[in-house]
């Protein structure tokens, strides 16, 4: 990913560019000590990651936020946490990182800025919990600070992405702090079945199954040996 720094303090970008340096996935193309020239560039050229500071004098990281239009996935750089909330009240933060800044935290945000490049919602940096309401139809998922429904029958898969889960469903996907284990408990089993240790699956979305994958919409999903059994069972066989 092609990535910019924007911060006004010298010490603080030298330690940034070197993270960057140790991290496989980023080619640092810019970088800027203020936003108004980091606008100037942006309004030229495209990048993929933005690393914003948020205390700049006279032109905030907040400013350039609302001046941009169509801007790239973000993650700030802030010394003061009371900031997330209204991080996010952008969508194109991904995430933010408070000073001082180590590594692994560091590889954490650019995988998240990475998983969302690929067109998924941008989801809430809170404790995103899945809700089920009360007639057992649709659960809530916890999106940019808002809950969401999405109704059970238009779900078609769940697949664990690390610390996340990924819901995809027939019109939009959804990125969702949790675990699969945790969503799994909340499905109806009638409908849904997890068929591999990454993935949960809606059985009524299946299209064709060989070997050991099933088709669900342009999603193949492995099906592990274990779980076949069950899957074959659950199916209306001729």
């Amino acid at each position: 990913m092609k990535c910019i720094i924007i911060d006004d303090e010298e010490i603080a970008r030298v330690i940034i560019e070197k993270l960057i340096s140790n991290n496989k996935n980023l080619n640092l193309v810019a970088s800027f000590t203020n936003a108004i020239e980091a606008l100037k560039y942006l309004n030229q050229s495209s990048v993929d990651l933005i690393f914003l500071d948020i205390h700049m004098p006279n032109f905030t990281g907040f400013d350039l936020l609302q001046t941009l239009k169509d801007a790239p996935k973000v993650i700030l750089i802030t010394s003061n946490a009371n900031f997330a909330l209204e991080a996010f009240e952008y969508n194109s933060v991904v995430d933010y990182l408070e000073k001082p800044i180590v590594q692994a935290r560091f590889d954490k945000a650019v995988d998240k800025a990475k998983l969302f490049s690929n067109g998924n919602n941008v989801i809430s940096k809170l404790p995103a919990a899945v809700a089920v309401n009360d007639s057992k139809t649709e659960l809530y998922v916890n999106i940019y600070k808002r809950l969401v429904k999405i109704s059970y029958d238009s779900i078609n898969l769940i697949e664990a992405k690390g610390d996340y889960i990924l819901i995809k469903t027939d019109k939009e996907n959804y990125t969702v702090h949790s675990t699969l284990k945790k969503v799994e408990e909340k499905l109806p089993e009638a409908l849904f079945l997890k068929v591999h240790r990454s993935f949960i699956i809606n059985i009524k979305k299946i299209i064709d199954i060989e070997d050991s994958s099933v088709l669900i919409g342009k999603n193949v999903v492995p099906v592990s040996r274990s779980s076949k059994p069950e899957l074959m069972k659950r199916l209306n066989l001729l």
